[in-house]
């Protein structure tokens, strides 16, 4: 039993009734040129005929007619993408308006919603990391989760941008490996810091990112002027007793990207280059492929489309003498 690809639209429409102008216009026409001379405009009635059967099958071709199944291989080109973001406690610094986490926060939904045919996994960390979402195609999910972070959501300690590397790494090689014609998926890591470390195991972790060839993203939230960190109406002190006051880091953030093939990004208040980091993870499309195969109806357009050709010819070919001497 055929079916058709696709439905009948004003644009079927649109043309059914153009042709029918058109047509009706050249009947007119003829019949006046032949009336003062006494003879009959019947002789191109005929072509009418062969005219409406082939815009007939230029209708039925455009509608896409389907009779039976076809194995086709379909290519997909995926990518994993990890949001790694900081909690720690400088991330509520306001040099970024409303704070850099909040900005983040926001930037990162625009993220999410930019990519919506590829997985997307969440890790937050400060000293320690942990895994806020696997991931998933979910996007609605996601963003629920984003709009949950929060700088209480890790333990209250020195940030060691070492921790969500290793974690990723560790997602990275529990994944299954693919199997046959499938190749393995493109992945990314997108870090988002004010690049404070107080860590000491970044430099093995460094080494593992760049064995492993999976490109890092680094996006600097904060200010080089820095800022005092709001702390329950006072302001985080250091073991002076002093305000403490958080500023920008970029030299680690920028080194792991350059060592991973990744790129640097700032957001703050007069430089927001994350549209830049958009661009870069599209360009990641289609580096890794998969390849299935599926079962597609077969579109047989090319056969009422040859007929519909075949009739127009004739009508070029063919011509009819209407006023005669």
């Amino acid at each position: 039993m055929p079916t058709w690809l696709y439905s009948w639209t004003y644009a079927e429409t649109a043309l059914c009734a153009l042709a029918l102008l058109l047509y009706g216009g050249y009947a007119l026409r003829t019949r006046r040129l032949a009336r003062p001379l006494d003879q009959s405009s019947g002789r191109v009635a005929w072509k009418l005929v062969l005219r409406s059967a082939a815009l007939g099958l230029l209708l039925v071709a455009l509608l896409g007619p389907a009779y039976g199944l076809m194995r086709q291989p379909v290519r997909t080109a995926g990518k994993d993408l990890w949001l790694l973001v900081d909690l720690s406690r400088s991330m509520d610094a306001p040099d970024v308006v409303p704070t850099r986490l909040l900005r983040a926060r926001a930037e990162l939904a625009n993220l999410v919603q930019r990519f919506p045919a590829d997985r997307i996994g969440l890790i937050v960390f400060s000293s320690e990391a942990f895994v806020h979402c696997p991931l998933t195609y979910d996007q609605q999910a996601l963003l629920t989760l984003l709009g949950t972070l929060h700088t209480r959501l890790v333990p209250a300690a020195a940030t060691d941008l070492a921790q969500p590397l290793q974690l990723a790494l560790t997602r990275l090689a529990a994944a299954p490996r693919p199997t046959g014609t499938e190749a393995r998926r493109a992945t990314a890591l997108v870090l988002v810091s004010d690049g404070e470390d107080f860590g000491e195991q970044l430099e093995p972790a460094i080494r593992e990112l760049v064995r492993t060839g999976v490109r890092l993203y680094a996006v600097g939230v904060g200010t080089a002027a820095g800022s005092r960190i709001p702390r329950s109406g006072d302001f985080l002190r250091d073991a002076q007793g002093r305000p403490g006051v958080s500023r920008l880091q970029p030299a680690p953030l920028r080194r792991l990207a350059e060592l991973t093939g990744g790129s640097y990004i700032e957001v703050s208040e007069r430089r927001n280059e994350f549209p830049v980091l958009l661009r870069a993870l599209s360009r990641l499309e289609g580096q890794t492929q998969q390849v299935r195969t599926v079962s597609v109806a077969d579109n047989r357009y090319a056969y009422p489309l040859a007929a519909a050709l075949l009739l127009l010819a004739l009508d070029v070919l063919i011509t009819v003498s209407v006023i005669r001497p």
